[in-house]
């Protein structure tokens, strides 16, 4: 059997650079953040093949991927996205998320005058001691 046959899910995701650190990728495992074949994956463990498709959730960006081949180690970011193929839909997804994003308000922007100066703020504790 050869040893890259199967691959703990861990160790792969952090190898396809999809989290920084190995003990990161087994923590958003672990908290149920990351599905193989459309089942919720809980253990770091699990090992995966080519051809598996995995669902990550990234804060408000969902990825399905399927496997296109396994590695154990980190390389660099063009060798890393040799290893799966993100799906059609999930890109159309992923962009519509982003285009949204972009066109949302700031929510700096619905503060007119910003934060009291030391002046306001003094009118604003005499007006709550007259009343």
């Amino acid at each position: 059997m050869n040893p890259l046959e199967k691959l703990r899910i861990d160790k792969w995701l952090w190898a396809a650079r999809f989290y920084k650190t190995r003990s990161l990728a087994a923590t958003e495992v672990g908290k149920g953040r990351v599905d193989v074949n459309e089942q919720p994956c809980t253990k770091p463990a699990r090992e995966v093949k080519v051809g598996d498709r995995i669902t990550i959730r990234q804060e408000r960006m969902h990825r399905v991927v399927e496997i296109k081949a396994l590695s154990a180690v980190r390389g660099p970011a063009p060798v890393a996205q040799l290893l799966y193929e993100e799906t059609p839909e999930s890109i159309q997804t992923r962009e519509a998320e982003k285009e949204r994003r972009r066109l949302a308000n700031e929510p700096a922007d619905t503060i007119l005058h910003g934060r009291p100066t030391k002046r306001d703020r003094r009118y604003l504790d005499d007006l709550k001691r007259r009343y």
